[in-house]
């Protein structure tokens, strides 16, 4: 007798990895943004002591926390095509470092 693998679907996980490559992006774009923008930076400074590192880091969790509740929602019980998930996380993460290094936003400064 023959036994079939059953496999759970991949949306949840999908979910999550794709939400891990927004929230970097999310890092990038508000250090970016802070770094242009004084009043930006102002808005980010939600911590004296830390000044806008404290809105930036809480600013890219809060999108990635959102981003994986809409897509894990979204997601639930569904098989994902793995593959351009993948590839988006890999675009949001480049991404989101390059916005993070000095000189490519002084570029805007």
């Amino acid at each position: 007798m023959a036994q079939t693998a059953k496999t759970k679907p991949n949306g949840p996980v999908a979910a999550g990895i794709l939400a891990a490559g927004i929230g970097v992006f999310a890092m990038g774009l508000l250090t970016t943004a802070a770094a242009v923008s004084a009043g930006i930076a102002g808005a980010l400074n939600w911590y004296g002591p830390v000044g806008p590192l404290s809105g930036k880091s809480i600013g890219a969790v809060i999108v990635w926390l959102v981003a994986w509740v809409v897509l894990g929602s979204g997601w639930r019980g569904k098989e994902v095509p793995f593959s351009p998930v993948y590839r988006w996380t890999l675009v949001l993460v480049a991404l989101g470092v390059l916005l993070t290094f000095p000189p490519f936003f002084d570029l805007f400064a």
